[in-house]
């Protein structure tokens, strides 16, 4: 029997990935060498500057603008993270912001303007509600991952150090993303990162219906979290990616199977049992057929944003394990 392939792996510790970092689930023909990184935003950067894993859990428009610019690595359609994002944008209650195109003219705080976040919810406020995005002054505090990235004219540094959370709180910013992707956090997420109280109201007060009649309306599902492969590991080990994609896809079904009757659900479960009631019973699906529509309006929206210099096809972004 030929030795396993060891593969330097670095995920976030989700309930759906948790029995792959304990073992209980292998990934058939590989010895895994998991590396945690705290927060798991810092193994981004690390991927796509250093390229220093084999195997990454990552931002996907960071990985979409990294491949754009020849990073050499692709992505498997597993997506560790969902969400939808008409919740998530705050607003100062005196800054008289009543409907998204009050944002033109003002100063919105994100972490980075390649934020995954803020990527998902322009598209929304651009197409749904007519804001031009470039009336905007996006405020950011971080840098962003991929460094060839060159930022639209109207995305401006916080200057001497300050943090976002800071700024909204002294009324030097109208509007900011909450948490990880804005005002709920401070400092790099490579060293000196800390959570940060924000508690301002939402732009939408009824983001939860607003956000189930979307998905009905586009069958859009934004991903956040997906996995990458390096191009020489793929080159070397082709069997690698269905490898991946069975492992992953035997610890979310375990974990969905005993899901419904966990008497004490988890923050994070009882998150996806509530996404169950949108999307269906699997709020986490794998695969490109079952994300197609998501991963192309995320690549067109991309692009759209200047973020991406072209356009990309399906193809290109993502490896189908089973077709391997």
């Amino acid at each position: 029997m030929p030795e396993p392939v060891k593969l330097d792996i670095s995920i976030g510790d989700y309930p759906h990935t948790r029995k792959l970092l304990t073992g209980e689930i292998p990934i058939e023909g590989v010895e895994p060498n998991f590396i945690r990184v705290v927060p798991q935003i810092g193994a981004y950067r690390r991927m796509v500057r250093q390229v220093e894993f084999d195997v990454c859990d990552i931002a996907p428009t960071t990985y979409m603008i990294a491949r754009a610019y020849g990073a050499p690595f692709i992505a498997l359609p597993i997506f560790v993270m969902r969400r939808f994002h008409h919740g998530g944008l705050l607003v100062r209650p005196d800054a008289g912001i009543r409907h998204p195109k009050d944002l033109e003219g003002r100063k919105v705080g994100v972490r980075a303007y390649s934020v995954t976040t803020a990527v998902w919810t322009r598209a929304i406020l651009m197409e749904d509600y007519g804001l031009d995005a470039d009336k905007v002054t996006w405020v950011v505090d971080d840098e962003e991952h991929v460094e060839a990235l060159p930022l639209p004219p109207n995305v401006i540094h916080t200057e001497g150090g300050r943090s976002l959370a800071d700024m909204m709180a002294a009324g030097e910013l109208s509007a900011g993303f909450a948490a990880n992707a804005g005002i709920g956090r401070a400092g790099s997420p490579t060293g000196g990162w800390k959570e940060v109280e924000a508690d301002y109201p939402d732009l939408f007060p009824n983001a939860e219906e607003l956000e189930a009649d979307w998905f009905r309306r586009t069958g859009i599902y934004p991903m956040h979290g997906t996995i990458v492969v390096k191009d020489a590991v793929v080159a070397e080990h082709p069997w690698v990616a269905k490898s991946l994609y069975d492992a992953f896809s035997r610890a979310k079904q375990d974990w969905l199977a005993g899901l419904a009757n966990d008497p004490a659900p988890s923050a994070t479960d009882t998150k996806y049992l509530k996404l169950a009631e949108i999307v269906g019973p699997d709020p986490l699906p794998y695969g490109i057929d079952a994300n197609r529509q998501t991963i192309e309006a995320l690549e067109r929206t991309a692009y759209a944003q200047r973020l991406t210099p072209r356009r990309m096809a399906l193809t290109e972004l993502f490896l189908d394990p089973e077709a391997v």
